[in-house]
């Protein structure tokens, strides 16, 4: 509601992209430190990051949206690329030897914060297939629709690649990688199911943003917003 609200009434005021840009790049930042926790979600297991990545699928819909799809392409290169810097100074800052004060287990640390190259290389291909292809597919949905039906667009083109998404990353990461195919079946149905369902919460997100974006200019929340 809040990032959602934000975005909406920069966008109506500024016409300006970089406020989503802004937050997109956050919340992939955030998804992959909070990718190191397994959660329950209702009995299925998944990573805490399922609660996050449905939202940046919302961002790029809002970025098609507004400003079309060569500007969301050019959002997920700049995330992308910072990505890869996170992962650099996260590797510059655990090889720093711990400080003798320092009340924290460093191999506690280390475990949560140190991801192995498989995940991340999987984490990686499945971002830049998976958000490239809904840029693609929403854009796709948009014209076949002739821009109605908002919530079409947004479902059809989030819920495949989501589940895409699971289906490439727990199989490289964990099978091809890990080499662990045992936990490969149950932990992508988890963060499937998990995934769908918090990306058919971001729908009504949606509407609240055109409706924010659209409202009338000599309403009296368009005076207050402007």
């Amino acid at each position: 509601m809040i990032s959602t609200s934000f975005i909406a009434f920069y966008v109506r005021k500024y016409q300006k992209s970089e406020v989503i840009i802004a937050i997109y790049v956050l919340y992939i930042a955030l998804s992959q430190i909070l990718a190191a926790k397994l959660a329950d979600f209702w009995g299925f297991t998944a990573p805490a990051a399922v609660i996050i990545f449905p939202f940046t699928f919302q961002l790029t819909d809002t970025m098609n949206e507004h400003f079309g799809q060569k500007e969301t392409h050019r959002m997920i290169f700049i995330a992308f690329i910072t990505q890869i810097l996170f992962i650099i100074f996260i590797w510059f800052g655990n090889s720093l030897e711990p400080a003798g004060i320092w009340g924290i287990d460093n191999a506690q640390w280390l475990m949560i914060f140190q991801q192995s190259i498989g995940i991340t290389v999987a984490s990686w291909i499945s971002y830049l297939l998976t958000e490239n292809m809904d840029a693609w597919l929403y854009q796709k949905i948009m014209k076949w629709t002739k821009g109605k039906m908002l919530w079409v667009r947004s479902c059809l083109s989030d819920i495949p690649m989501l589940a895409l998404d699971s289906v490439i990353f727990v199989t490289l990461a964990f099978g091809v990688f890990g080499g662990n195919w045992a936990i490969v079946p149950a932990t992508m149905l988890g963060q499937m199911v998990t995934k769908w369902i918090f990306g058919v919460i971001d729908t009504p997100f949606m509407y609240l943003d055109r409706f924010i974006v659209n409202y009338k200019k000599n309403s009296p929340l368009a005076e207050t917003v402007e």
